[in-house]
């Protein structure tokens, strides 16, 4: 259960950012992996024995599971994404054991992505190169389905899915994202809510009784209000789209992280029994990225205090990723008159 969105200021500059839902921790930190790093691939046996490369960017995100990588990140190019759940219709390639050492396992895609390419041209033209396979991530004991969205600082937006087994990607002119199911079906579901409005309902006459609206907000009367993939995915059309143009990437980045607030999820309010335990969704954190200035901020459920890494400040040239805890202590400033 995870929300994407994405923001582009009146000066061109691009803001993207997300929320990371899961009914257990994913135990998420920091990765700055800089140039020339070595990657190998998993391959569909679960072995270290999938595709070899060598990052060409540096990349600056958020991991999960002590994976050096990334879910959810940006590169020195201004190129950012992440991965979201797919469950249901995520289903990756089969891959012969003659290709194994040109496959990567899914949560492997964006580490990928953002370590080979700069644009979302680029990313388009060499993802058929390779392949996604069907291996289990170890720490899971299962296959991970997800699907990706990309953006660039040109204000390109992609999403990636494998369905069936094929790579299909979609041109995001909204640059929004949530889960299943697949993202055509939700372009085409927001047709259902074409009467929104972010202005009021006028009054309506009906024979000598005139109907006139309760309060502020009733340009929005039928938005779904609940936490599905569907309902959020309108919803972040909606409020990114309609939200007052921003001028600067600092007014962008007040603007998201205002929007993103709508999709936060408290702890137990939405729940998933199983295996005689209940497993609580809730928004472990949150993340909004600079892609013009490759800065990557978030804050967490514990601490919301915005934190910030400036990938540009770093080391890109390392010899080996460094890993910055996403858990630090919150701090509410007391401004009590002494």
């Amino acid at each position: 259960m995870c929300t994407g969105v994405r923001l582009i200021a009146e000066n061109g500059s691009v803001f993207y950012g997300r929320t990371l839902e899961f009914g257990q921790s994913l135990k998420s930190e920091i990765n700055i992996i800089p140039r020339n790093y070595a990657f190998t691939g998993t391959a569909p046996s679960g072995k270290s024995e999938g595709l070899q490369w060598i990052s060409r960017y540096a990349v600056v995100g958020a991991n999960a599971l002590g994976i050096i990588g990334a879910i959810d990140g940006v590169n020195e190019k201004g190129l950012a994404g992440g991965l979201f759940y797919f469950p249901g219709y995520a289903e990756f390639q089969e891959v012969s054991p003659e290709q194994a050492k040109n496959s990567i396992a899914s949560w492997e895609l964006l580490s990928w992505i953002l370590t080979t390419c700069a644009t979302v041209a680029e990313v388009r033209a060499a993802l058929p190169s390779i392949k996604v396979n069907k291996a289990a991530l170890p720490q899971w004991g299962a296959e991970i389905p997800v699907h990706a969205v990309m953006h660039d600082t040109a204000g390109n937006s992609l999403v990636i899915e494998y369905v069936k087994g094929q790579l299909i990607m979609h041109d995001n002119p909204l640059g929004v994202i949530t889960n299943s199911p697949s993202f055509d079906w939700h372009i085409t579901n927001l047709k259902n809510y074409v009467h929104l409005s972010a202005l009021n309902a006028e009054k309506n006459d009906l024979g000598s009784l005139t109907l006139t609206p309760f309060g502020q907000g009733s340009g929005m009367l039928g938005l779904p209000g609940d936490f599905t993939p569907p309902a959020r995915f309108v919803r972040a059309a909606f409020f990114s789209h309609m939200a007052v143009p921003t001028k600067t990437i600092d007014q962008a980045r007040n603007m998201l992280f205002h929007i993103l607030d709508l999709f936060n999820i408290p702890l137990g309010v939405v729940g998933q029994a199983s295996q005689g335990k209940i497993f609580y969704d809730h928004t472990q954190w949150t993340s909004g990225i600079d892609l013009t200035n490759k800065k990557y901020y978030w804050h967490t459920y514990e601490n919301r205090n915005l934190q910030m890494v400036d990938l540009m400040a770093a080391d890109l040239d390392a010899k080996k990723p460094v890993v910055v805890s996403m858990d630090t202590q919150e701090t509410i400033a007391n401004l009590t008159p002494l």
